[in-house]
């Protein structure tokens, strides 16, 4: 996305928010507001007419919640944007419906308007965007415990809400053992750096963290998604902790 502003749909009921947000993103060099919605099916229609690069997703809404458009802007092959969920976080429920939805990160509603520019900048560029107070919460609990529940009612009405259909799963990680088959094998530093990824470090940190250029970060960040089958860096943490290797 060089050279092109970062291209950004706010999701909201609330004007005064997306107000709000238009006006802290569009003061910023590089970041335009393409397009804003007041429920989710309003959200997915114009993620498909407008192409953002980032979707910043409200959970509770009228006519379609947060969580189902999120699963079918992902699901739309038409659409390339990254959705993040921004959230009071008063509910877990919400955020693990949502990872498995696809969401690529997440961002409360009270952060300051630089972590809301941070936000759109890390997700438009690839990255997790897990906020620091409920990176490891959030995780841990999905990786142990998974959503898969298809059953419930909405946020608008009682009850959890709606849980999308769970990512695919990855197909199984065998570390390289003498006398082990092995199905996906990462390469050492695949692995440290897969680890890194699970602790929420961005590319720039785990190039400094390792001393390695940036850029080899995202080919080995690459290397391992495609190695375990997952669509982006949410999945890959996922994965990580469910097989122990965070």
């Amino acid at each position: 996305m060089t050279g092109s502003p970062i291209r950004v749909l706010l999701v909201d009921d609330h004007a005064v928010m997306r107000a709000g947000f238009r006006m802290i993103l569009e003061a910023q060099d590089g970041i335009t507001v393409v397009g804003e919605a007041a429920t989710g099916a309003e959200a997915v229609a114009a993620a498909s007419a407008s192409h953002p690069d980032v979707v910043c997703m409200d959970v509770q809404m009228p006519d379609m919640d947060g969580i189902e458009a999120t699963r079918r802007i992902v699901a739309d092959p038409s659409v390339d944007a990254a959705v993040v969920i921004v959230t009071t976080f008063d509910r877990d429920d919400y955020l693990f419906s949502a990872l498995s939805a696809g969401a690529s990160g997440f961002l409360l509603k009270n952060a300051g308007p630089e972590e809301l520019v941070s936000a759109v900048r890390v997700a438009a560029a690839g990255d997790a965007l897990l906020a620091p107070e409920v990176t490891r919460r959030v995780i841990e609990r999905f990786a142990a415990t998974g959503v898969r529940n298809s059953g419930e009612s909405s946020p608008d009405g009682a009850g959890s809400p709606p849980v999308a259909p769970a990512r695919p799963e990855a197909p199984e990680l065998r570390t390289p053992v003498a006398g082990t088959p092995i199905q996906i094998e990462l390469t050492e530093r695949e692995h440290e750096v897969l680890r890194l990824v699970a602790a929420a470090l961005s590319n720039a940190e785990i190039a400094a963290r390792l001393h390695i250029g940036e850029a080899t970060v995202k080919t080995h960040v690459s290397n391992v998604l495609q190695k375990l089958g997952v669509r982006d860096r949410v999945a890959a943490v996922v994965y990580a902790h469910r097989h122990g290797l965070a």
